[in-house]
């Protein structure tokens, strides 16, 4: 029989709930310093050597400053057990060789038995997972675009299962392990998480095989493998079949009011799906030919089922990002974006993308920061695994003074994605808004750490530096802004603005006059010249340019509430009406 809740001294030992409890009472204790009790615990009376605490708890062939791993872990366990290395109670340290548990351990009425270091199958959560990007094995080969389609619905899914036990890393964070050599007990380490899910997906001509792993972090083990068989038009729902397996092994039960529910893509055309796949293949590149095209693949999916919520949903954010990327009309999007997402949440209201979509379109361009709120909690609500909800929350509530609360929640959404260029960037402009400078510039450099070619991300660094009077560094981050992004002139007017306020007046009006040259051709959003003006000084021509900008429904009206660059302003009556005519005062 297995042994259950051991107990030495005042503590018991709960393998089945992963909890130590002191008199009955839980003791906070990490996940590495849990195994490496659980080993010891396993050993009783027995030297565990260095290395067998190595491989145990980091696997084999890993490389790490393996002392202080040790150390911290064992420190950790002595700290919740409440004895000293000097007098110790519970753990024998043999130096130079090991450790060794010392004290006598009971199990109620029954016979001590061996305790499982690391079970493979587990019953109390929560739980981390990530799913590595699914290998292209199709011949011929180009279907990345359903791969990675397939990896991003299978997060999607198993996000959506029960987040209240399941914590599943974000797209951005998994598809950088593409490719990789690395072992998983490196990627588990790196990310944070208890198991990973690892597959293939070949396509030939009608025939569709997809095969999955699902490894026990820990040790490597392989706690369940399957392999799924389709035609080509018999593929929808097996990502919905993958998280239900996953979480049947883990023993995670699904909440009631959830079971059923937002199970997978909500179509049955392989049509539609594979035009959705295809179109959030686009959506992922966040550049504006791609978002162009995203939205084309998008509609076509609709066209095909005009059913289908979460094609929707992704038509809306295409719609709704264009004139945060890229120099377009707002009001022609704006419209659009909110038939898409109003569309998805009538279709699906349990769909958790579908009031994020809503949530975003109410922020960003129908300046109804209330609704936005509740639809992006209500979001959470139904996942709260979904990261962009996270984000654009946070902005919420960042652009209505709520900054410590936005900065919880980025650091919420970067544990989901924690290789995510965007969320660091992102992060940083929320510390930018708090004041926070130096902070907002060591986010922005993280962002910048992980995709140098991330033109928001020279942004944050280019604001964050302005403020921080290191002028000239301010002006080259902006240069590099303006050329990565494609001739977004946002990074114009940061570069103009920086100019203005160290007394380069003629170089920043000189910018101004290239923005309105240009307008004839295209459109340049009128906060930008706005910005570049209220640089220099020219109270008229900033207000002129502001009442253009709302006129146009310009997207980055929602930073005057807090946006540092602005401060100068707020006294005046003229920028407080402002803030009130868009409703957002």
């Amino acid at each position: 029989m297995p042994l259950k809740k051991p107990r030495f001294g005042d503590f018991e030992l709960d393998p089945t709930a992963y909890e130590l409890r002191h008199k009955g009472k839980p003791v906070k204790l990490e996940r590495l310093p849990m195994e490496f009790l659980l080993l010891l615990l396993t050993r009783r009376g027995e030297l565990v050597t260095r290395a067998e605490i190595v491989e145990r708890l980091w696997g084999k062939d890993i490389f790490l400053e393996s002392d202080v791993g040790i150390n911290t872990a064992v420190g950790k366990i002595r700290h919740a057990l409440h004895e000293s290395a000097d007098k110790p109670v519970f753990i024998q340290t043999v130096t130079g060789k090991g450790y060794r548990f010392i004290a006598s351990v009971t199990v109620g009425e029954e016979q001590e038995q061996p305790l499982a270091a690391s079970t493979s199958k587990l019953t109390n959560g929560p739980f981390a997972f990530a799913v590595l990007p699914f290998e292209d094995l199709s011949s011929p080969p180009g279907q990345d675009y359903f791969a990675a389609g397939l990896t991003e619905e299978t997060i999607a899914a198993l996000g959506r299962v029960n987040p209240e036990q399941i914590r599943v890393i974000a797209r951005t964070s998994c598809m950088s392990y593409r490719h990789t050599t690395k072992p998983v007990t490196q990627i588990a380490r790196e990310l944070g998480v208890d198991y990973v899910l690892e597959g293939s997906v070949r396509r030939e001509g009608d025939q569709l095989r997809i095969v999955a792993s699902l490894i026990g972090a820990s040790d490597q083990s392989q706690v369940w493998n399957a392999a799924y068989d389709r035609s080509a038009t018999g593929f929808i729902g097996v990502q919905q079949e993958l998280a239900s397996a996953i979480c049947g092994q883990v023993e995670v039960r699904l909440s009631p009011n959830r079971a059923g529910k937002n199970a997978g893509p909500q179509t049955r055309s392989a049509v539609a799906f594979d035009f959705y796949l295809r179109g959030r293949y686009c959506w992922n590149h966040l550049t504006p030919p791609n978002l162009h095209r995203a939205i084309e693949l998008f509609q076509a999916a609709v066209d095909d089922d005009p059913g289908f919520a979460v094609a929707y949903a992704g038509l809306a954010d295409a719609y709704a990002y264009l004139p945060l990327t890229s120099d377009v009309p707002p009001r022609d999007s704006w419209q659009k974006a909110q038939a898409a997402a109003e569309r998805a949440v009538q279709i699906d209201p349990g769909l958790s993308e579908a009031h994020t979509s809503l949530g975003i379109v109410d922020f960003w361009m129908g300046w109804d920061w209330a609704a936005a709120e509740s639809s992006l909690r209500h979001a959470l609500h139904l996942d709260a695994n979904n990261v962009v909800a996270h984000r654009v929350l946070a902005h919420v509530l960042s652009q209505t003074g709520r900054h410590e609360e936005a900065i919880a929640q980025m650091k919420i959404g970067r544990e989901l994605d924690p290789f995510s260029s965007v969320m660091q960037a992102i992060s940083a402009q929320f510390l930018f808004q708090a004041r926070r400078f130096e902070e907002a510039k060591e986010r922005a450099l993280s962002a910048l750490a992980i995709d140098g070619n991330f033109w928001v991300a020279h942004m944050m660094l280019g604001q964050a530096l302005e403020q921080l009077h290191e002028t000239d560094a301010a002006i080259d981050e902006a240069d590099k802004a303006f050329k990565l992004s494609g001739g977004n002139t946002l990074p114009l007017a940061l570069r103009g603005y920086t100019l203005a306020t160290t007394g380069r007046r003629e170089e920043a009006l000189q910018l101004v006059r290239v923005m309105q040259a240009n307008s004839a051709s295209r459109f340049v959003p009128a906060c930008n010249l706005a910005l570049v003006y209220a640089g220099v000084g020219d109270e008229s021509a900033t207000f002129h340019w502001l009442d253009r900008a709302y006129a146009e429904r310009n997207v980055h009206i929602v930073f005057l509430t807090v946006d540092p660059k602005w401060d100068l302003y707020r006294p005046d009556r003229r920028f407080h009406d402002l803030l009130q005519r868009a409703g957002i005062a």
